[in-house]
């Protein structure tokens, strides 16, 4: 957990805080956000309040042992030892964890620090679990998983979020899905390898859609005509909108537009990202519009930009 020490000065006081390692990834704001928010000073997380229900502490409890770099801790209560107060909190995240946000559908957490934090997913199905691209490799969090089902597909949107997708192969014994683009030395021994731009139909409920731009081998993963895995391609804003991000996009912006904009011909109304905040639309034509004023920011900012 986070070092007390190294405890911003800007959290609430009260028993969980964040210290100074805080990598500003959005991940505790996302979950907790009643609890956790970001000073804008500090460009980090802070403990805005303590939680005040015991959903809220929960959530609190989730996110400090999602954090990929372990900078979310608890204090002891008075007549409490650190440790003790730490494996209470522990056992509160794995009650809690995965996450189910939809029917069949998990936030898995444990995120990794090599991706930057990014979200992973779990969805359940009676033809096989898919787990939307990687965590950490967590005994609890596996043991949980397993419980649900375990993992016979793990669908890699791009090589950014790959993390620990092998020690999930040897684990569960999923296929692992990746586009060509993004295939490199560590990812070279995946099962599945998608190539092209056309949209590829894995199973009656799964489309794998490649989207290259942000990465040369980024993909999507559509489910039930419902929901939509973007990886870092697209995302919530949190504040009621999507957003493309121009200053992380390591490929090709030109490419991303155009990859966005065959986005326009599926069905569906969430977005859910390894980065950013989830995104539900009212409806698939509201989602078709709103991407549609995505795309036409994002060629407003192509302005003086090639590539």
């Amino acid at each position: 957990m986070a070092s007390p020490a190294r405890r911003l000065g800007e959290n609430a006081p009260g028993e969980f805080f964040v210290d100074d390692s805080c990598i500003d990834c959005d991940l505790c704001r996302g979950l907790a956000p009643e609890v956790v928010a970001r000073d804008e000073g500090k460009g980090q997380s802070v403990v805005r309040r303590q939680p005040g229900t015991g959903e809220e502490r929960a959530r609190a409890a989730a996110a400090l042992v999602s954090c990929p770099t372990a900078s979310i801790g608890a204090a002891a209560p008075a007549g409490a030892t650190a440790g003790a107060a730490g494996r209470g909190v522990a056992r509160l995240a794995l009650d809690t964890l995965p996450l189910e946000i939809a029917p069949d559908l998990y936030f898995c957490g444990f995120a990794a620090r090599v991706s930057f934090g990014a979200t992973a997913w779990l969805i359940r199905r009676p033809a096989g679990n898919v787990l939307v691209d990687s965590p950490r490799a967590a005994a609890p969090l596996i043991d949980r998983i397993e419980k649900l089902g375990g993992v016979r597909t793990l669908f890699l949107t791009h090589g950014d979020d790959v993390a620990d997708h092998a020690q999930w192969r040897r684990r569960c014994g999923c296929e692992r899905v990746l586009h060509r683009g993004d295939c490199d030395a560590d990812t070279a021994g995946v099962e599945r390898v998608l190539e092209g731009t056309a949209p590829l139909r894995l199973a009656e409920d799964l489309v794998a859609i490649p989207v290259p731009g942000h990465t040369r081998g980024s993909a999507a993963l559509l489910w039930r005509d419902t929901y939509l895995f973007t990886g870092d391609h697209l995302a919530g804003n949190g504040e009621g909108r999507l957003e493309a991000w121009f200053d992380y996009c390591w490929c090709s912006w030109a490419d991303q537009i155009r990859s966005m904009e065959r986005l326009l011909d599926q069905e569906f109304t969430w977005v859910l990202p390894g980065h950013g905040r989830s995104y539900r639309a009212s409806s698939a034509a509201t989602m078709r519009m709103e991407v549609a004023r995505v795309i036409a920011a994002m060629k407003r900012e192509t302005v003086g930009v090639s590539g």
